[in-house]
């Protein structure tokens, strides 16, 4: 990984660490500091990882089959092997393949996922593979046929409030043929289509009064304003996907497009080309006022996609306990009495 001149500084300012998934290679990433204030990699497998979601203590994560819970085991103060958050696999629902994207917990409590296969938002359930709460008023049925590719979602006020779609398909495989500009964002309390003629929109936010999106098949990041319009705030070169906030700055994931039918023909191809650079892959930070680039994390190598972003405040640096050594037979936790 290399990163740009002060991104381990501004790291240590904002007192944050990053989590990022790459479903590609399975992956979930921690981005964090050393004592010496040198970049900490940390890196856990989970098969095909995509949704992600921390308070800093919690943290939720999709993968092929399984949604799982991961729960930190320091007290404050505490730390393990120079870690001060170690993040412990300590509960999974097993879902089956519904290809779930964003997911979030509202303020009950309950977790929440978009279930792309099923184009319909879902609940967890500890008897069911899920338990369907929303649909768009377009799917017909519910069947494991992706219709329109359902993938992101954003809580307003703590409950569940946006989603984004490629397209308003109702047919097996139909959002394909609509990534140029048949995506859209749903208010899902009215069934409002909000906006459409998107290109392949992705990770709705509601952030300081104002619905944040990623326009990916366009490299935009941007906003709704008054009129329901995008206005974009920074041109990202790559394909977007995952969003996080920390004050004045937005946490960006970044991916270089497939060269397959989903990704080739986007509006980013053209927009590469007349300027004339090529597709990245790792993160962004933009800060929100000037609409700037100011710092960023580039990934070479292997991985070349990324799917969530997440920002941990208030953590220096993560770590999570793996399956494969018999660290997890030996870290125990109890209650405090």
């Amino acid at each position: 990984m290399i990163v740009s001149r002060g991104f381990t500084t501004w790291l240590k300012e904002q007192r944050v660490s990053l989590a990022f998934t790459t479903y590609q290679a399975g992956k979930l990433f921690f981005i964090g500091l050393t004592d010496e204030s040198r970049l900490s990699v940390f890196e856990r497998n989970f098969d095909r990882c995509m949704g992600l979601w921390t308070d800093g203590t919690t943290l939720y994560l999709s993968s092929l089959y399984q949604l799982w819970c991961l729960e930190n085991a320091l007290e404050p103060g505490q730390s393990y092997n120079g870690y001060d958050r170690l993040f412990i696999p300590q509960m999974s629902y097993v879902t089956g393949d519904l290809d779930i994207h964003d997911l979030t917990v509202d303020q009950s409590g309950e977790v929440i996922f978009v279930n792309t296969r099923f184009s319909c938002l879902a609940a967890v359930s500890q008897r069911y593979s899920f338990v369907p709460l929303w649909q768009p008023t377009f799917i017909s049925q519910l069947v494991a046929e992706d219709r329109c590719h359902l993938n992101g979602l954003a809580l307003r006020d703590g409950s569940p409030r946006y989603v984004t779609a490629i397209s308003q398909s109702d047919s097996v495989d139909g959002w394909r043929d609509f990534r140029q500009d048949g995506g859209c964002v749903i208010d899902i309390t009215s069934n409002e289509i909000m906006i459409a003629g998107l290109s392949m929109p992705h990770s709705p936010r509601w952030y300081r009064d104002k619905l944040w999106l990623l326009n990916s098949g366009r490299g935009e990041f941007g906003h709704l304003d008054g009129n329901g319009v995008f206005q974009p705030v920074a041109f990202c070169p790559g394909y977007l996907r995952g969003l996080a906030f920390i004050g004045d700055f937005a946490v960006l994931g970044l991916s270089q497009p497939r060269h397959n039918h989903t990704f080739s023909g986007l509006p980013l191809e053209e927009e590469l080309r007349l300027r004339k650079t090529e597709p990245r892959c790792g993160l962004l930070v933009v800060d929100l006022h000037r609409g700037e680039i100011t710092h960023w994390l580039r990934i070479e190598g292997v991985i070349d996609e990324l799917y969530d972003v997440a920002v941990l405040s208030q953590v220096q640096r993560p770590m999570a306990v793996g399956f494969k050594t018999d660290e997890i037979n030996r870290i125990l936790t109890l209650p405090r009495t």
